[in-house]
């Protein structure tokens, strides 16, 4: 379980944010970061909320390989969905998780203007794309790194980093 009080920082930005489904989708990528897939580092994005404004400004890079299944298989808490989505993770492109924590799309490419985003040296197009769809949108941005570091952005900016191991130590 992630530490309350980053919870707490996280939701505080987001009105209404559903606090069970953003603490789902922080420690499938805390699992992501740690684990990787195949013994490579792996890094993704996940836009969470306002899920339909994030759709309406994103498009698929491929065949969305989620497209057509069962609701009730795509919630972020099912343990196939957590397993098909660290697979899906080593593709290109975003998730999009709904205010419900379903997983509604896979692979997407994030169509927001980064003018105006300022980012630390050394975060790149996965950051920049995640802080830019923040800033447009009322969604919350979960990115994992190559480098095992977890990123969160609201309103254009970088809130919050998780270091995996960090936090497995401090409990």
């Amino acid at each position: 379980m992630l530490v309350a009080h980053l919870l707490d920082k996280i939701c505080s930005l987001k009105e209404s944010a559903n606090r069970p489904v953003l603490e789902s989708v922080l420690t499938l990528a805390l699992e992501i970061a740690h684990e990787g897939r195949g013994g490579r580092k792996v890094g993704t994005i996940f836009m969470v909320f306002d899920s339909a404004e994030v759709l309406k400004r994103s498009k698929c890079l491929i065949y969305d390989p989620l497209l057509g299944h069962p609701e009730p298989l795509k919630s972020i808490d099912h343990a196939d969905m957590r397993e098909t989505v660290k697979e899906l993770a080593r593709l290109d492109g975003a998730f999009v998780v709904s205010e419900e924590g379903m997983v509604l799309s896979a692979c997407r490419y994030l169509n927001a203007s980064a003018e105006g985003i300022n980012l630390l040296m050394g975060l790149g197009s996965r950051h920049m794309a995640a802080a830019s769809m923040t800033r447009e949108t009322q969604a919350l941005g979960v990115v994992v790194s190559e480098s095992s570091v977890v990123r969160v952005f609201a309103k254009g900016e970088l809130i919050e980093e998780l270091v995996p191991e960090v936090l497995v130590r401090s409990r």
